[in-house]
């Protein structure tokens, strides 16, 4: 179903890159270290992997299916760690006591 030429295969993909973009902001709410960003990724995709492969009773092997994938797991990776390392590296405030004029 995953191609350029039809519609319901564009909306398809559409579906997978907007479920990468919400699987980032996961990774953001739940994850929270950039550095842990990919390995959660790659393992999720793999979990993914595995249960279409058990599904369809076959290993996925069309080129789109895999370009596809490849793309959603890059993806999801770099915005998750982009914006976990966008929250670690706030400032720590180091005085948060209220200023008294003496």
């Amino acid at each position: 179903i995953l191609g350029f030429s039809t519609p319901p295969g564009r909306l398809s993909m559409m579906a997978f890159i907007l479920n990468a973009l919400t699987c980032a902001l996961g990774l953001l709410y739940f994850i929270r270290r950039g550095k842990q960003c990919l390995d959660f990724t790659v393992t999720v995709h793999f979990f993914h992997l595995l249960g279409c492969w058990i599904y369809n009773s076959h290993f996925p092997s069309t080129l789109t299916w895999w370009l596809v994938h490849i793309v959603c797991t890059a993806l999801m990776a770099a915005i998750g760690e982009y914006l976990c390392m966008r929250i670690e590296l706030r400032e720590i405030p180091l005085n948060s006591a209220p200023k008294s004029n003496v």
